[in-house]
């Protein structure tokens, strides 16, 4: 029988966090089944007390690691600066995030890390775990029981769902991510939609091998996209698609269910 994928054939590197995530010798695909408890378990909330729960966001709020800020500051975004800077009484301060006027929070069980922004128009749902400078750009739609590593992007008309994405996974532009899981470095080109939901009734089922069908036990299964993968715009997975790394979707491009050898190129037709 061919062995089912583990987490090692899509990724190179877990980060100690996640490390309970991914069992060495369960399909990669569990990650997705122990998320929600995960979350739930590991969260360290952060939200300031000036949030107000659905609430639009009046003013900016800073978070620092021992607290909060919602004035005495400046924030610098802009391209005298590489990435965004917090100052408060003539210093900067590298460990603050940023939660912009006009993005709201439908949960107090989220987790912002250290020079992540949320800009205005952001709406987040929890529970949620979000790194290291991360953005959360204008318009995003965060939903329940996501991961977001850091360095990521979840651009603007981006919707994410009870997915991973690894360190510097990015998705900049009207995406849809659907119980799934980003490995490093991915990008999602503009459009890009990972549907995890088939058709029919039942479980997602992936063929593995010659003959070979694997129950993913899944009603919802997106897609597995290795390290470095890459999706052109406009292209959409089918639930159960598994992408090892370096792969390439061209754009416009419909990918079937199925596991992918690593770098792929994978067109139309």
């Amino acid at each position: 029988m061919t062995p089912l994928p583990v987490w090692s054939d899509f990724f190179q590197e877990i980060p100690d966090r996640l490390v309970p995530l991914f069992a060495v010798d369960e399909p990669v695909w569990h990650a997705l089944n122990n998320l929600k408890s995960f979350i739930r378990e590991s969260i360290r909330p952060n939200l300031p007390d000036a949030v107000e729960i659905g609430v639009p966001l009046e003013k900016p709020l800073v978070i620092l690691p021992d607290g909060w800020l919602d004035e005495g500051f400046e924030i610098i975004c802009d391209d005298t600066v590489s990435r965004m800077q917090v100052w408060s009484e003539g210093e900067m301060i590298p460990e603050a995030a940023v939660l912009c006027a006009g993005s709201v929070f439908m949960d107090s069980r989220i987790e912002i890390a250290s020079g992540t922004i949320v800009e205005p128009g952001a709406l987040l749902k929890g529970p949620a775990i979000i790194g290291k400078d991360t953005e959360i750009r204008q318009g995003a739609y965060l939903r329940e029981d996501c991961l977001v590593c850091s360095g990521c992007v979840v651009g603007h008309a981006t919707e994410a769902k009870h997915s991973i994405m690894l360190t510097g996974a990015k998705a900049g532009h009207f995406a849809y991510i659907g119980d799934s899981i980003l490995g490093s470095q991915v990008n999602l080109g503009a459009g890009t939609k990972l549907a995890n939901l088939k058709f029919g009734p039942g479980s997602v089922k992936i063929r593995i091998g010659k003959g070979e069908i694997c129950d993913t036990m899944r009603r919802k299964i997106g897609a597995i996209l290795g390290d470095r993968v890459q999706t052109g715009c406009n292209s959409v997975t089918n639930p159960g698609v598994f992408l090892r790394p370096d792969s390439m979707v061209l754009p416009n491009t419909t990918v079937k269910p199925g596991i992918y050898r690593a770098r792929a190129i994978i067109r139309s037709g």
